[in-house]
């Protein structure tokens, strides 16, 4: 870099070091270089000590920094070094420090822009640079177009200033200031004012090609070249333009002629249009839209544009933003259409002049031709949508045309042009983070101008050498005519993207495939990105630059649809068909290759040879035209003498005055200022005149060495000062030195000033020094002085005041002391008093006291012997009476039991009967009343809207006879006014008659008249009238479609919720079902645990129901068949559907208060002493209850056995009067068995008649003496003395052993009484809490929903109201429905056992029948009860009630999917149990409908819990679920269900049972086998993912078992081979995540929910593939993956690993980087995606066209015991 011996010794030398945030930083050397030193020690300019390492391979140096005298130079090439860093400090201190913004660099003038107003630009700034040097005066813009014009007039050769730079650099406002200048300086040669038209015509170029980005308020989308021309007098005379690649695109997407829509139509707003309010921000601070407004019409008015012309223009920009809000619609996946009557479109073709029809028809459609026929296919609607855009792009650009070609036909000059100024304000370099056609032409042109940029500057550079006489050798600049040959030579990336173009079927992907088969390894400057297929990279001058292929091809192309054009084309409006009256030649009126706004492909023949020409120039394409156009503007700026300025951009913010080093090093890279400074520092970058030198380092020379020739004065200096000399040469008038050299000459001077500095300093320090010791001495003397003096002073002062304070003291104290004294004495004195007070009274209160208590003593210990012997009394004769009474009763028992008879029990049952059928009435009435309120409230609802519609009606009505009221009424006021005038005047006419009849006559010709007025203003309310009716009509139909628009909104989130309701639903279904596989799992424990046999006689408890007691009697095998039967109704009592889901409220709200019932069982424990009396007599109530209970089943079966015997004498008779008539003969064997079974029958009778009398009396004695025993305790246990005296007193042996046995059996009844009424007791305690607590909760809910309703409106809280009453009903319904069926319960309960004993009882005596002998044995013996003969119904299944349980076996518990129902009608279980529920529902038994229905259920869930892992069996139930839930629906009744029934469908729906309550339970079933199902598929499909995914291959033909993933991994041993198919195995699974999101696209399951759950996989899949290096990469990855959390998207850059050495892995700070980006995104912390999530589903009614009776069932089921109906 620069000579290292200079380095030697050079301490404190300042240097450049690169930096990551400032580009470069400054350091200061602090100890010498040595040759071959790796490291430098550097110091920071804020102290910081750094060491800093070199390349060891190229071992370059850091920069020098230049001198400060050099720093903030007006011109970069003055600098001594020449390199990145100087130039960008020299810029930024010019920039900040000095708020200079131009700057010279050579023959380039640096821009800066500063985003202020600066008053540097006034008329007083023009003349002082008019006539000026450029060199003589700071750098300005001015001084540019000073140097252009005169060199125009001084060479006689035509002038360019090249104006670039980035959006928003200022490129616009430099180009715009230099025609201004050339305005004010050259004058007009005529009185036309051309340099004001030439000004006018900016605000024109600006309002219609400029627009708002991001970077720029007012960005130029396209580049223009004006040529000012000048006569010979070098006056403006005229201009011309031309204009380059027009940035049509942003026609449709960002904000574009803001102040002519706005204006043009100032009723509407940005935001009413789609191609405006996308920018979402178009309003820009500090600009009037009005004001900009102005100045643009009167520009146009200025440059010749009418007010008529004006108007059609907004007129055309207006309908350009109407074609934007044309709404297409899919009519279906290949077409689309636009709805009748579009306002947007009816608009446009208004403005535009053209008719509806056409322009919606060929919106959507477009004509294909053949050799022979023409077709016209629809389009689909996103074709439609860009063929709009296309449309409102074509328009624009033939507007924007036309507007630059009147521009010029103003500017155009009359006279003779004798040269031009061309100012070129062109685009700059632009790299973004998609990069498309519009920015490869852009980069392309900018490569043109950089070639002639470095061709002129080198030229320069030589031309001053050869001035100087400076021999000089060839300097190696960048050459970038290779990066031009692969883009514009043959065979380049023009060439074969206008080759592909032509291609019928030509695609952005092939053309690709051309440029890498082409240019991959041809050209280094070309690149293939190492993760795309359809993007290729350039390296440019100013950086590499990767474009995305995707629009090349149609942009390049520019088509529109012709029929669209031809519809224009037949416009009426006279500017719309100017602006297409050339589309035949295509051709621009300035030139211009892209300002045609692209080709048309159109096949109109009107004339052979017009076609011909025409389609040749349709050939061209974008590319051609702008390589075309381009070659040209080259030609044009070789001829010319170019004068460059670079506009640099200091940051995006927009800040004033605020420098980004990274953006401007960027830019100055790209905009050729360092390749200019480059050229200049490779010769002698540093120039000084002979006297600039001589003046400069004078210091340097001696006297000796001074002559009078200054010239040799320098050389002779520079000699001695500098020994090479090959670091200078000696011109003409300049010294030129080589880089580095005037640093060092400026050291050696500061060296020898440094060391007189030096010298002259401590000459004056030691003066100074001497001249302060003297002053100071001086001055201690004379503070010494005045010191010891006041020092006397005050101790003197001190020691008076001491005295006197002694004094003061002395008598201050003796007073205190005196004071406290007294205060003490008199309060000790009346202590004294208080306390010999107080111990008097204390003393007389405790002798009052003794003598009270002995008093109470006296009388509580008479009192209390009195007691004593009262309860002793009192016991005794209770004891008597006890004894007495239990004799008694059991002489009243036995006469009770003699007294009852069946009667009595017939009345008990009566009586029974009536409460049953009272309850049902009751029952039947609420259900009556629920039906009324329900039919009122849907009258009340649908008068409710016939009234609100007829008050809508009559409200319009009345509206519209108000208005005819009004104007009727005005009228007739004004008519009756004038009728009375009229009479009046008629009056005085007839009295005048004769005298005035002239003047009557001309008076009458006036009323006619007035009349006719009348008229014609009745004629004018009439229209006004209509108007307002239609205004009115008008304004309810936007009404209407307001409220269709609310009502969608509001059915979507109606819908919405729905969604979100069912799913909590089924969360709340997969609960419980939950809960209840527990809480079978308790129950089979608890039966396991119950049913434990013991051996003996089991007691059971009093308090049993006698149900239970009256089994006693039964045999062992009766008992235990019958313990079953009633567990199973218990279980299918405890099992009814209706109650499941409030026993799951229960369950949890039981588990809650457990702990707290608990703690109140102890406290009740503890209570149970004092509540022990009224506890016994309540049980002593429940026990006669229960003994009276006993007595009438007692008495039940002897009325039953009586009635049996009664009807087995009269079979006996019957059977005898059959023998007589002819039967077989007494002694035949059936008669005889018959015989034998009726006596054995009646002998068990009488003996379980016996024994249940025997157990009745035993239990009757006992119960007594356990009673008087009872009663015996209870009085005595609380006086243990009397008690033994009591029982002293017994004699009687037997009485005292009977009381001990009383008393054992006492203790053991009341331990068991204790335990049932402590479990009654809990049981009691939970059933108020949870009532208590649903009490609570409804008073809560009731406040809530009371606030909420008077939040609402009036009309909607009726609705509220309406609805809240009829939620209550339905719920006090199911609660009456729930109380009905317990009683149901209880009643078929008891007829369950009377009908067992009764058949008991009928199998008893059935043996003992007699045969009479006249009977014969081969004829059948005919029962009793003849059956009723059932109709013939089709469609039904007949079965036994004890065939059921055997049913639900063989149809559901033993069922094999696989083995059995694999061969059956698809559901054959669902309508098999449909029939046989049709045919319980035929015969009216609600019993046997229940138990079929919850025996089906709960069988299906046991088998699902027992099978629930086999995937068939699930989805075999599913489907058999999903079949009987559709049947009960499908015969259920409802018209809802009934649509697509057939005429005999509909005769077998069900006609007597409302099954609505089972069809929820079952389709609750269905979600919860559903659930069940989607489990067993994740356990199934779980381990194939992952292999799916990395291991799946599209390679056609290759069978067989593929391995493992793991056996794959264990079999390559290579670390290498490992490596690849790793890394071709994770390519493998990117690829089938595209093919699975393109599979979705394919079966158009794209909105179905499972593309957003793909997508975080889709964006992993993106992330591993984009660049991951710069801040542009993180802000591209930020907006791409907004699918995926911050951590997640952490978690795989951390682990993203190289594919090859050359590739570095993810840096932190790129991490951090992201992180910090990310940091104010809310999202939840889950890393991995949650795959337990289950969707709700619902099952959509499925009617099946299957006729029940034409159903057979295969014997294979083993179902023969059902009988088809």
């Amino acid at each position: 870099m620069y000579n290292q011996d200079y380095w030697l010794d050079l301490v404190y030398a300042r240097v450049w070091i690169p930096d990551v945030e400032e580009v470069w930083k400054s350091a200061e050397l602090t100890k010498d270089y040595r040759q071959g030193d790796g490291v430098l020690q550097l110091q920071l300019e804020d102290g910081k000590e750094l060491e800093y390492k070199l390349d060891p391979k190229t071992n370059n140096l850091p920069h020098l920094r230049n001198p400060d005298i050099l720093v903030g130079e007006n011109d970069l090439t003055a600098l001594s070094y020449l390199h990145e860093p100087a130039v960008l400090h020299n810029l930024k201190v010019r920039f900040i420090d000095s708020k200079l913004i131009y700057t010279y660099c050579g023959i380039v003038l640096v821009a800066i822009n500063p985003y202020e107003t600066l008053p540097i630009y006034g008329t007083d700034i023009i003349n002082a640079y008019s006539g000026q040097n450029m060199g003589d005066m700071d750098p300005h813009i001015f001084a540019v177009a000073e140097e252009a014009y005169k060199q125009m007039a001084r060479d006689e050769r035509n002038q360019s200033i090249i104006v670039s730079g980035e959006s928003g650099a200022g490129k616009t406002v430099s180009a715009k200031y230099a025609m201004r200048y050339f305005a004010t300086v050259s004058g007009s040669a005529s009185e036309a004012n051309v340099e004001e038209k030439v000004l006018a015509s900016n605000p024109i170029m600006e309002s219609i090609g400029n627009a708002k980005t991001t970077r720029n308020d007012n960005s130029s989308r396209f580049g223009k070249y004006i040529e000012i021309g000048f006569d010979k007098k070098y006056h403006i005379i005229g201009a011309n333009m031309r204009t380059y690649l027009l940035e049509k695109s942003r026609v449709v997407f960002q904000v574009r002629n803001k102040d002519l829509c706005l204006c043009a139509y100032g009723h509407l707003t940005a935001d009413d249009f789609h191609y405006t309010k996308q920018g979402r921000n178009p309003v820009i601070d500090g600009v009037d839209d009005a004001k900009e407004m102005s100045t643009t019409r009167n520009a146009f008015t200025l440059l010749g544009v009418n007010e008529s012309y004006q108007l059609g223009l907004f007129q055309i920009l207006a309908s350009i933003l109407h074609l934007g809000n044309v709404e297409v619609k899919d009519r279906d996946s290949d077409s689309s259409i636009i709805l009748p009557n579009n306002g947007h479109l009816s608009v446009f073709c208004e403005l535009m002049g053209v008719t509806y029809q056409d322009m919606s028809h060929w919106l959507c459609h477009k004509k294909l031709k053949t050799a022979t026929e023409t077709y016209i296919k629809p389009i689909p609607k996103l074709q439609a949508i860009n063929a709009r855009d296309a449309l409102a792009k074509h328009i624009y650009a033939k507007l924007f045309n036309w507007i630059v070609d009147h521009v010029n036909k103003a500017l155009h000059s009359t006279g003779k042009q004798h040269s031009f100024i061309g100012v070129l304000d062109i685009y700059g370099f632009e790299t973004f983070e998609i990069n498309s056609f519009e920015q490869f032409c852009i980069n392309y042109a900018n490569e043109k101008l950089q070639q002639q940029f470095n061709m002129h500057v080198f030229k320069l550079e030589q031309e001053e050498y050869m001035k100087e006489q400076i021999p000089w050798t060839l300097i190696d600049f960048y050459d970038n005519q290779p990066c031009i040959n692969l883009i514009e030579a043959k065979m380049g990336i023009l060439d074969l993207l206008d080759e592909e173009c032509k291609m019928p079927k030509g695609s952005d992907d092939s053309w690709a495939q051309k440029l890498y088969n082409t240019h991959l390894k041809t050209c280094a400057l070309f690149e293939k990105p190492r993760m795309s297929n359809k993007a290729f990279i350039i390296q440019h001058f100013a950086d590499k630059v990767e474009y995305q292929c995707d629009g090349f091809l149609e942009k390049n192309k520019d088509t529109v649809n012709e029929e669209q054009i031809h519809v224009l084309k037949a416009s009426k409006f006279d500017l719309l068909v100017e602006l297409f009256q050339d589309e035949e030649k295509a051709t621009s009126p300035t030139g211009a290759a892209l300002a045609t706004g692209g080709r048309t492909r159109l096949s109109v023949k009107p004339n052979k040879n017009k076609a011909g020409q025409a389609s040749k120039e349709h050939k061209k394409t974008v590319g051609l035209q702008f390589r075309n156009s381009l070659q040209l503007l080259m030609e044009t700026l070789n001829a010319t003498t170019p004068h460059y300025v670079r506009c640099i951009k200091p940051n995006d913010y927009k800040y004033a005055f605020t420098f980004d080093p990274k953006r401007a090093v960027q830019q100055l890279r790209a905009c050729g200022v360092l390749e200019t400074i480059r050229i200049s520092a490779a010769g002698f970058p540093s120039r000084w005149t002979y006297q600039e030198f001589f003046s400069r380092y004078r210091v340097l020379m001696k006297q000796k060495d001074v002559l009078t020739d200054k010239k040799m004065t320098c050389k002779n200096v520079l000699e001695k000062l500098v020994q090479d000399p090959d670091k200078y040469q000696f011109g003409k008038t300049k010294i030129f030195f080589r880089a580095g050299q005037v640093a060092y000459l400026e050291k050696l001077r500061a060296d020898k000033l440094r060391a007189a500095c030096i010298r002259i300093q401590k000459t004056i320090r030691c003066w100074l020094a001497r001249k302060k010791y003297l002053r100071m001495k001086h001055a201690a003397t004379t503070i010494q002085r005045y010191v010891r003096g006041y020092q006397a002073r005050c101790l003197a002062k001190f020691l008076r005041r001491t005295r006197a304070a002694i004094i003061i003291q002395k008598y201050q104290r003796m007073y205190v002391q005196r004071t406290c004294y007294k205060r003490k004495q008199a309060a000790a004195l009346v202590m004294q008093c208080i306390l010999r007070a107080y111990m008097a009274r204390q003393l007389y209160k405790a002798l009052l006291r003794e003598h009270k208590a002995i008093i109470i003593q006296k009388m509580v210990r008479g009192w209390l012997a009195r007691q004593w012997f009262k309860r002793t009394l009192e016991a005794i004769v209770y004891l008597q009476c006890c004894v007495r009474r239990m004799r008694a009763k059991r002489e009243l028992k036995k006469l009770k039991i003699e007294a009852r008879s069946v009667e009595h029990f017939k009345k008990l049952n009566i009586g029974m009967e009536n409460k049953i059928m009272q309850l049902q009435r009751r029952v039947d009435d609420q259900n009556k009343e629920n039906r009324v309120i329900s039919e009122r409230l849907n009258s009340l609802e649908v008068s409710h809207a016939a009234e609100s519609e007829r008050l809508r009606v009559e409200l319009t009505r009345l509206r519209g006879a108000e208005e005819d009221a009004k104007n009727n009424a005005n009228k007739v006021t004004s008519l009756l006014e004038e009728l009375e005038r009229l009479r009046k005047d008629l009056q005085n006419t007839r009295k005048e008659k004769k005298a005035i009849e002239d003047w009557a006559q001309t008076y009458q010709d006036e009323m006619e008249k007035m009349i006719s007025e009348l008229k014609e203003q009745n004629h004018l309310l009439k229209n006004e009238k209509n108007d307002l009716n239609r205004l009115i009509q008008e304004q309810s139909q936007q009404w209407t479609e307001k409220m269709q628009r609310a009502l969608k909104e509001e059915t979507q989130q109606l819908e919405n919720d729905l969604n979100e309701e069912r799913s909590r639903y089924q969360n709340l279904l997969t609960e419980h079902l939950r809960l209840e596989e527990k809480y079978d799992d308790l129950k089979e424990e608890i039966t396991l645990a119950v049913n434990v046999p013991k051996p003996g006689h089991r007691r059971t408890d009093s308090t049993h129901s006698s149900n239970e007691s009256e089994y006693t009697y039964n045999s062992e095998y009766a008992e235990s068949e019958e313990g079953t039967r009633g567990g199973e109704d218990v279980s299918k009592a405890i099992l009814d559907m209706s109650l499941f889901l409030k026993l799951q409220k229960r369950v949890s709200e039981l588990e809650q208060e457990k702990q707290s019932l608990q703690n109140e069982l102890d406290r009740r424990e503890e209570q149970f002493q004092r509540a022990r009396a009224r506890d016994d007599e309540e049980h002593k109530k429940a026990r006669s209850a229960e003994l009276e209970y006993e007595s009438l089943k007692r008495q039940e079966l002897e009325s039953e056995n009586k009635k049996l015997k009664h009807d087995l004498n009269e079979m006996r008779q019957s059977l005898r009067g059959s023998a007589e008539a002819g039967s077989a003969a007494p002694g035949s064997p059936a008669y005889t068995v018959l015989l034998d079974q009726l006596n054995a029958s009646n002998e068990e009778l009488e003996v379980r008649k016996e024994e249940v009398m025997g157990v009745s009396e035993l239990s009757g004695n006992l119960y007594s003496g356990s009673e008087l025993i009872l009663q015996f305790k209870i009085a005595t246990m609380t006086e243990p003395l009397p008690y033994i005296e009591d029982v002293q007193k017994l004699t009687d042996a037997k009485e005292i052993s009977q009381a001990y046995m009383g008393l054992k059996e006492t203790n053991r009844l009341l331990e068991s009484q204790l335990q049932a009424q402590r479990r009654s007791h809990e049981n009691e305690v939970e059933v108020l809490r949870g009532e208590l607590q649903s009490v609570k909760e409804e008073n809560n809910r009731q406040q809530q929903l009371l606030a909420q309703n008077l939040q609402l409106p009036p009309e909607a809280r009726i609705e509220a109201s309406l609805q809240h009453e009829i939620t209550r009903l339905t719920n006090e319904n199911l609660d009456l429905m729930e109380q009905l069926e317990k009683q149901d319960k209880t009643v078929r309960k008891l007829k369950k056992q009377l009908k067992v004993f009764a058949k008991k009882i009928n199998d008893l005596e059935g043996g003992q029948m007699d045969v009479s002998p006249g009977q014969t044995a081969d004829e059948p013996v005919h029962p009793v009860n003849i059956p009723r003969r059932e109709k013939d119904f089709q469609g039904m299944l007949e079965y036994k009630k004890e065939d059921e349980l055997k049913l639900v076996k063989n149809l559901i518990l033993e069922l094999k999917p696989r083995g059995v129902a694999v061969n059956l009608i698809p559901g054959l279980p669902a309508y098999i149990l449909f029939m046989c529920l049709r045919h319980a529902d035929y015969i009216n038994d609600d019993q046997k409908v229940r138990s079929l229905l919850t025996s089906a259920i709960n069988s299906i869930k046991k088998i699902l819990k027992k099978r629930g892992d086999d995937f068939e069996t699930v989805s075999f139930w599913l489907s058999n679920t999903c079949r009987f839930l559709h049947c009960l629906k499908q015969y259920s009744g409802d018209e809802q269900f009934m649509k697509h029934n057939t005429p005999k469908q509909n005769d077998h729906c069900l006609s007597n049972f409302d099954l609505a309550e089972y069809r929820q339970v079952l389709s609750d079933l269905a979600i919860q086998i559903y659930q069940q199902l989607i489990k067993c598929m994740e356990n199934i499909l779980q381990p194939m993912i992952v292999s799916g995914m990395l291991e799946h291959e599209t390679i056609q033909g290759v069978s067989g078992v593929k391995p493992t993933l793991l056996s794959k991994l264990k079999n390559l041993t290579d670390p290498n081979l490992l490596e690849d198919y790793i890394l071709c195995t994770v390519r493998s699974g990117l690829y089938n995540v595209s093919q699975l999101e393109e599979w979705l696209r394919d079966k158009n399951l794209m909105t179905c929910g499972a593309k957003e759950t793909l997508e975080p996989l889709i964006q992993a899949a993106q992330l591993l593939q984009v660049k991951k290096k710069t801040d542009e990469d993180a802000e591209a990855i930020c907006s791409m993956c907004n699918g995926l959390s911050t951590a997640q998207i952490v978690k795989v850059l951390n682990l993203y690993t190289p594919v090859n050495a050359f590739e570095e892995r993810v840096s932190v700070l790129f991490i951090r980087t992201i992180q910090t980006r990310l940091r104010d995104r809310k999202e939840s912390p889950q890393l991995l995606m949650d795959t337990k999530l289950i969707y709700p589903v619902t099952f959509p009614f499925n009617p099946s066209s299957l006729a029940l009776e034409t159903i057979q069932i295969p014997g294979s089921l083993n179902v023969g015991f059902l009988t088809r109906v």
